[in-house]
């Protein structure tokens, strides 16, 4: 066989925030995305106490999915997704976090936007938390290191669930919810859990609350599980997580045990989500740090009743360290270890670092620890595309997605992965969750927008929308 399963989900990935702008519009709330201005290459986004009057915040408009949803539909027909994996916007749905009741306008949103994907042969996959906690609950409850945020949670999502509970059969609870895990940038766990530390807190404090909120998150995750299969048994319902690959820069056994302690950063919040336990080598770490967690043995109950179905993961790019005398980044995780760029793998405009072998890597990696069903939910290329006669020759990002695939590929047939699907992120320009830009686009679609956020919003065709195409058509013969 030289294609991949039968029932393979080809599909393209975005988020709400993202596309669909439309940002106080019909009853919705400020989401926390929408406090984040606009940052750049290697400038970052500044997080506002509110919306301020005369701020740029490019999430507002983004690149009205909200109002011209069915027409960019009809490009992701023409392109043949099977799926389209986004995400619902919790204001839309409760503006402030903790209303009693829904807003009905966001969800008849919802309802039209599914019903269009469906009418077109293309399968909604829905992420619950994608970077768009309500403002409120930052403001009234100081995010996910409060419990409280628990059965916010878990209300909106049952909500939803319940709607759309014909409609929707793939859902992910938080996205990338490992983002956070060591404390160090403040866009990951303001985005990840609504939470902005004070200059002066020291690193041991934020990894006690970012822990504390990661077990909030896990532990409400599990209750929408739980909740999820009650409401239709068929649901199949993920997680998602970031994986960055680790890989020792040196034979030296340092590096090797410098890589494994960086890489259970990430493994704590799939080890929970899929095995429902809170792993032996984190508990040894609070306890050597003295760290008080709040959890309790129903909550460690619950853990273990609302495991996931299957693992939805990013893949982008992979990681090096080391231990040896080398100049780089400190990490805290290991005596002397840094980071390191990786000698043997090229770079993007930003620095990410581009490792297609990384993606097999990763696919056995998670196939071994869970067997479980795996997702890829987001790869892709972020790159400075330039248009000429309205044409977009993006052969540098066609090369990324055929060499990445080209390595799922062997998973599959070679090492036996098994693997639902996959969405390329971005598969329409979008705004930059890390930079707020435009002009680092990901998609095969463009959107004419730039960074200070003028343009017609037109779409156009790149070079990839006729390849990505013709991959789908053969489902993944002709890689």
């Amino acid at each position: 066989m030289n294609t991949f399963p039968e029932n393979f989900l080809w599909g393209g990935a975005v988020a709400a925030h993202q596309v669909e702008g439309g940002w106080n519009v019909e009853g919705k709330g400020v989401s926390i995305a929408d406090v984040m201005t606009a940052g750049g290459n290697g400038i970052s986004r500044e997080i506002t106490d509110g919306v301020i009057e005369n701020r740029y915040y490019p999430n507002h408009e983004a690149i009205d999915f909200y109002h011209l949803y069915k027409e960019d539909i009809q490009l992701f027909k023409e392109l043949g997704l099977k799926v389209l994996r986004t995400s619902i916007n919790w204001t839309r749905i409760f503006p402030n976090g903790d209303d009693k009741e829904p807003n009905e306008k966001g969800l008849k949103f919802y309802d039209d936007l599914f019903d269009e994907l469906r009418a077109n042969g293309i399968e909604p996959v829905i992420t619950l938390s994608h970077f768009e906690i309500p403002f409120h609950l930052y403001k009234a409850y100081g995010g996910f290191k409060n419990k409280q945020l628990i059965p916010f949670f878990t209300r909106y999502a049952e909500t939803v669930m319940t709607r759309y509970k014909n409609k929707v059969k793939y859902w992910m609870t938080f996205n990338e919810i490992n983002n956070q895990a060591d404390g160090q940038h403040d866009l990951h766990t303001w985005t990840n859990s609504a939470i902005l530390f004070d200059q002066n807190e020291t690193q041991a404090n934020k990894e006690e609350i970012i822990y504390q909120a990661a077990i909030n998150e896990l532990i409400a995750s599990a209750q929408v599980v739980k909740l999820g299969h009650k409401i239709n048994p068929k649901f199949q319902i993920g997680c998602m997580v970031a994986y960055v690959p680790v890989y020792p820069y040196s034979s030296k056994p340092e590096d090797q045990m410098a890589a494994q302690k960086v890489m259970n950063r990430r493994f704590f919040y799939s080890d929970v989500h899929a095995r429902g336990e809170i792993p032996q080598y984190v508990l040894k770490e609070w306890d050597r740090k003295n760290y008080s967690i709040d959890i309790s043995d129903e909550e460690k109950k619950i853990l273990k009743e609302g495991t996931v179905d299957y693992i939805g993961f990013s893949y982008y790019m992979s990681g090096t360290v080391t231990t040896l005398d080398e100049k780089g980044e400190m990490i805290n995780d290991f005596p002397k270890a840094k980071w390191l760029s990786n000698p043997h793998v090229k770079a993007s405009d930003w620095g990410w670092q581009i490792d297609p072998v990384g993606m097999r890597y990763t696919l056995n990696i998670l196939d071994q620890r869970y067997q479980l069903p795996l997702f890829i939910v987001e790869n892709g290329f972020g790159a400075y595309d330039k248009v000429e006669n309205d044409e977009i020759h993006d052969q540098y990002r066609i090369d990324y997605i055929h060499a990445h695939i080209a390595e799922m590929k062997k998973a599959v047939l070679e090492d036996g992965v098994n693997l639902l699907g996959y969405t390329p992120w971005g598969i329409i320009d979008i705004v930059s969750f890390g930079s707020g830009e435009m002009e680092k686009r990901y998609g095969m679609i463009y959107v004419d927008k730039n960074n200070d956020g003028k343009g017609t919003l037109k779409r156009l065709k790149k070079d990839s929308f006729k390849w990505y195409q013709g991959i789908i058509a053969s489902n993944g013969a002709d890689i």
